[in-house]
């Protein structure tokens, strides 16, 4: 059934199940083509019972035909039965189209049952075909769906996915909507044949015997009342089931990507206990959905059984009593197993309908999250890029109770470096990530040479900005693939141009395929360094306007630092950087230091102005380098 469903319980499933339904709307003529068959073959498959059953009464009359002496009548024979006292016989024959001393008419009986063939042959065709377009109706409605949610991700805010575990947000994207698939693709074929089915079986029974027909409907309420209390039951065991699956592909999810981290400070016993406790608690949960809703199939059984024997009995003494024909009574027999059959699907189906509405409330619930502000339709657009980035009385809070950054004010000129330093959790990547609105400030502007970055859209923002970050990302391609993701449209000669400019080249040529060296997505078959290093070729590649660089120059050693630190300058010439550092000697050349603390800028000015003020930023500088000096003398002591 998929995984990853539901972590609380169905809104409603009336209006969630309507509105799964309604996106069946614009293949209106597709579906009303797929119900105009779906009734064509359910009314030629009902038919076929009664020509079956007509073709039984064509050999049981002949048989009995055969023993009656010829030449006489059906009346002539009834009333020598009743004179011999034989009345049971006699209200049998009365009811027969009996013909004395002939036998089976076998022609009848070959037409017969070539129409009955004919009838089920139609019949299947006819629902292979209403098969095949349901089909491809699902599955479009599944891809249109797909493209919604991938659309919808797009246009999130970056507040939505801090407060989504990824691996719960994976499973919404992917396991929910495969669960809807499946739902769709199982229920509302076989949903619309059983209907169907039950109308058309019912009307042919009332048409055989309005007795027999109440005699077997009386299993309906009771078979109601017995899906209704175990679906109730299950439903619950359905949502706890997909509670403990969302928490069970969370720990799996995190233990995958940080396996490195839990060898390292060996966890691994934790973390297999954190799964075996999560897995111990999905077993008990699935086990209880399971068992308690896979007793609908039995428990329906053993209601069309108790009806079947019903039927059996008040129909074989229909018989005896002339009421009807033997033939009949084996189609309405027939008739009440086809009637229960899809009685018992649509109540078997009741689970797999509960986790698939289940499922698209999920994912529904992706769709109507708060997106972020749309782009402005009249957006301004930047004249002149000289990169000139300035903060008028900014403030921001992530939490309403909490302000981070208030009435913050800073000019960054073109050309110039912006080297912002501090403690953890100082702001420094709130600023920069503000510049590039991937939070929306509370008060005060951004401009970006004059114009005010709300009033642009953010994919001419971004377009302008280049950013290297701590984290490094590389996707499943070549490296020449990555580097080109600055900008797809560059050629080869300007893909290698950046990576000589970032000593990418370096190492590219000791790997068995250069640039043509395919890279998983973490990237684990290069060093942590040439990652980064690509990720910088890419930002140089991009050549924006305004470069932001997050610890860009951590992972890598400092032979290279040094080198990688020349390309920054020839990239960050005509243009304004921002550079985010933790290790003061890569910024010691900066044009203006920002020593950030508390959302607020507490100093600023170079490198050395602000040691010769001794304050915050001198201390900071002051920490590092006597802690250097001072293991340097403690190694050299050694």
């Amino acid at each position: 059934m998929g995984l990853g469903m539901p972590v609380e319980k169905s809104m409603d499933f009336g209006p969630s199940a309507r509105r799964l339904m309604a996106r069946l709307r614009p293949h209106r003529a597709q579906v009303v083509l797929v119900v105009a068959l779906a009734v064509v073959s359910v009314v030629l498959s009902v038919l076929g019972p009664k020509i079956l059953g007509r073709a039984t009464d064509v050999i049981f009359t002949g048989l009995v035909s055969r023993q009656l002496p010829a030449g006489s009548t059906k009346q002539e024979v009834v009333e020598a039965a009743r004179a011999r006292g034989d009345g049971a016989r006699a209200d049998l024959l009365s009811g027969m189209h009996l013909t004395p001393g002939h036998g089976i008419d076998l022609a009848h009986l070959h037409r017969l049952l070539l129409l009955g063939l004919l009838l089920y042959v139609a019949a299947s065709l006819l629902g292979w075909l209403q098969g095949w377009l349901l089909a491809g109706i699902v599955q479009r409605v599944v891809v249109r769906l797909r493209e919604e949610v991938e659309e919808k991700l797009n246009r999130l805010p970056l507040p939505y996915f801090d407060k989504q575990p990824r691996g719960e947000l994976l499973s919404r994207v992917t396991n929910d909507i495969d669960n809807v698939q499946q739902t769709l693709q199982q229920t509302l074929s076989q949903l619309l044949t059983s209907l169907l089915t039950m109308v058309g079986v019912l009307s042919m029974m009332f048409w055989i015997s309005p007795l027999l027909a109440l005699v077997a409907l009386v299993a309906v309420p009771l078979s109601v009342v017995v899906t209704k209390q175990i679906a109730t039951r299950s439903q619950k065991q359905f949502i706890a089931q997909w509670q403990h699956t969302g928490a069970l592909n969370g720990v799996i999810e995190e233990s995958y990507t940080g396996h490195e981290l839990v060898k390292v400070f060996g966890r691994q016993a934790e973390t297999e206990a954190d799964f075996r406790a999560k897995n111990d608690q999905l077993y008990q949960a699935s086990f209880g959905a399971q068992f308690v809703s896979g007793i609908i199939m039995p428990a329906m059984f053993f209601i069309g059984n108790l009806s079947y024997v019903v039927v059996a009995v008040v129909g074989g003494l229909r018989v005896a009593s002339g009421a009807i024909t033997l033939g009949e009574v084996q189609a309405f027999i027939q008739y009440s197993r086809q009637f229960t059959q899809p009685l018992t699907q649509v109540a078997s189906m009741a689970n797999l309908l509960q986790s698939g509405v289940a499922s698209a409330e999920r994912v529904f619930d992706l769709l109507d999250a708060d997106e972020q502000s749309p782009d402005p339709s009249d957006a301004a657009v930047v004249r002149s890029a000289r990169g000139r980035v300035e903060f008028e009385h900014v403030s921001f809070r992530y939490e309403p109770d909490r302000p981070l950054i208030e009435d913050l004010s800073l000019v960054a000129e073109p050309g110039q470096t912006v080297a912002i330093v501090g403690p953890t959790g100082a702001g420094k990547t709130t600023l920069v990530n503000l510049v590039l609105r991937f939070y929306e400030i509370d008060g005060g502007r951004i401009t970006l040479d004059g114009v005010d970055v709300r009033s642009m859209t953010r994919a001419d923002l971004r377009r302008r900005v280049g950013m290297v970050l701590q984290d490094t990302w590389l996707f499943g391609g070549t490296i020449r693939d990555n580097i080109a993701y600055g900008r797809p449209d560059a050629s080869d000669e300007e893909v290698l141009a950046a990576a000589r400019a970032t000593y990418v080249d370096r190492f590219v040529h000791s790997l068995p395929d250069g640039y043509d060296t395919v890279i998983d997505a973490e990237g684990d078959n290069i060093s942590a360094g040439e990652k980064q290093l690509i990720t910088i070729a890419r930002a140089f590649l991009s050549d924006p306007s305004l470069l932001i660089l997050d610890e860009a120059t951590s992972s890598v050693d400092t032979r290279t630092e040094v080198l990688v630190q020349r390309a920054m300058a020839a990239l960050r010439s005509d243009r304004t950087s921002f550079v985010i550092a933790h290790r003061l000697s890569t910024i010691r050349d900066a044009d203006l230091i920002l020593f950030m603390e508390d959302g607020r800028i507490v100093e600023q000015g170079m490198h050395d102005e602000l040691v010769a003020a001794r304050g915050a930023y001198y201390r900071l500088h002051q920490a590092q380098f006597t802690r250097g000096a001072d293991e340097t003398a403690a190694a050299a002591t050694v």
